[in-house]
């Protein structure tokens, strides 16, 4: 149980967004754009196709733990336990002297690997916030909030899921304090999507 704790931590502390950028452009992407190691940033920075690639790859990084520990035939408690060491082997990286991305994409795995109706249902209202206000961290933060407000609907009495919930909201939403700072000053950037001009 030990190395299976201690390998979604490691897994989840892979900096993907960190190397994608490095081999493609040369570049340290902690020094470009918002300096963040996610799939946005590099996206900004690398081009759609490079966040695109980071972006799967985090969520990979988070649903493989708790899936592992299903197929080990570990109980629900076991496989959130790995879910959340692998969102914060993300969060707080090993290899980034434990500092690293806000977690919504690896979180977005963890929840599709141990709550896969809340992770969907989140999933979508990201996308619906997106659409309309074409701010990444506005929809990142609701769709940290919505975690533990679905999850007792779909797992009632379940404190284990509901607790890694209540988790995952705190720690997106504490990492996107810097965001909300932007977003009252104005200086927050907005995706471009295909469809908008500017």
């Amino acid at each position: 149980m030990g190395i299976l704790c201690a390998g979604s931590y490691l897994l989840g502390s892979l900096p993907f967004g960190l190397w994608v950028a490095k081999r493609l452009k040369g570049i340290d992407i902690r020094q470009m754009g918002s300096g963040n190691i996610g799939a946005t940033n590099v996206g900004r920075v690398c081009g759609p196709v490079a966040g695109s690639f980071v972006f799967a790859l985090d969520v990979l990084k988070g649903l493989l733990p708790p899936i592992i520990a299903r197929a080990l035939n570990l109980e629900s408690h076991w496989q959130i336990l790995c879910a959340l060491l692998a969102m914060l082997g993300h969060t707080c990286s090993i290899w980034l002297k434990f500092k690293g991305g806000k977690g919504i994409a690896t979180g977005l795995g963890t929840f599709l690997g141990t709550a896969p109706p809340v992770g969907g249902i989140a999933l979508a209202l990201w996308v619906l916030v997106v659409l309309v206000t074409r701010y990444i961290s506005i929809a990142s933060m609701l769709a940290a909030i919505a975690l533990p407000v679905l999850t007792p609907f779909f797992y009632p009495n379940d404190p284990y899921r509901l607790a890694f919930a209540l988790v995952a909201c705190l720690i997106a939403n504490y990492k996107h304090l810097p965001n909300l700072k932007r977003l009252r000053a104005g200086t927050e950037p907005k995706i471009r999507l295909p469809w908008v001009k500017s």
